[in-house]
């Protein structure tokens, strides 16, 4: 467990300046915290975690240049002992499921207090894991569910195209996995023709038979 003498080294990335700024003079005012820099999105922030080594990035999913849930994914292939925070507006189950599988160690809405922050920080730099009050049973019921999708079934599919495969399995038209997985609705529709050329799949209703037969769409 982190003591007052060694303290949490902690990166900040938001596009939102007042968040950014005004939860980083918080998370000052913590003895346990030492915020050692900030980002505006998430290419931003991958840059400097490898130059400042944070213990824990607390990160925003909706940012410019590149998303949280792709810097996410980026930290745990370049730097997989920081650990990230997702902390953000939404509540959606699919960018719930996304930012976990790209390596998340927990997710905080935020409006969450000072001290519920402080307190995720310390327990996902401690290696545990963390969801707000509201999301327990849901992320719960998504990850551990009665229904365990084989990824196995698909291994000509990249992590994105299992990601929308799994949306589309669950009844999420393109609009819907967009908003979801902050894509493009463009980026969306080529992915989804994508996995239906590398499924040999006549269409979209025969995809999701198929991918519900490997346990996806559940939840």
């Amino acid at each position: 467990m982190t003591t007052p003498s060694t303290p949490v080294r902690v990166l900040i990335a938001d596009d939102h300046p007042v968040f950014r700024d005004g939860l980083a003079s918080l998370l000052a005012t913590q003895p346990n915290v030492d915020v050692v820099a900030t980002a505006g999105d998430g290419a931003e922030a991958v840059a400097l975690a490898a130059e400042h080594e944070p213990d824990v990035v607390v990160m925003d999913l909706q940012m410019p240049v590149m998303n949280g849930i792709d810097a996410t994914r980026r930290l745990a292939e370049t730097q997989p002992g920081v650990r990230v925070l997702v902390f953000t507006m939404g509540e959606e189950d699919g960018t719930v499921l996304a930012a976990m599988r790209a390596g998340a160690r927990g997710y905080l809405v935020k409006g969450a207090s000072q001290d519920e922050v402080a307190r995720a920080i310390s327990t996902v730099q401690a290696g545990g894991l963390v969801f707000g009050a509201s999301l327990a049973l849901r992320i719960a019921d998504l990850l551990s569910g009665a229904t365990t999708p084989d990824r196995t079934a698909f291994p000509q599919l990249t992590e994105r195209e299992l990601e929308i495969l799994d949306l589309i399995a669950a009844g999420r038209n393109n609009a819907q996995i967009a908003s979801a997985l902050y894509l493009a609705p463009k980026t969306v529709r080529n992915n989804v023709s994508n996995i239906l050329a590398k499924l040999q799949a006549t269409d979209r209703a025969e995809a999701i038979i198929r991918a519900r037969d490997a346990g996806l769409g559940g939840g």
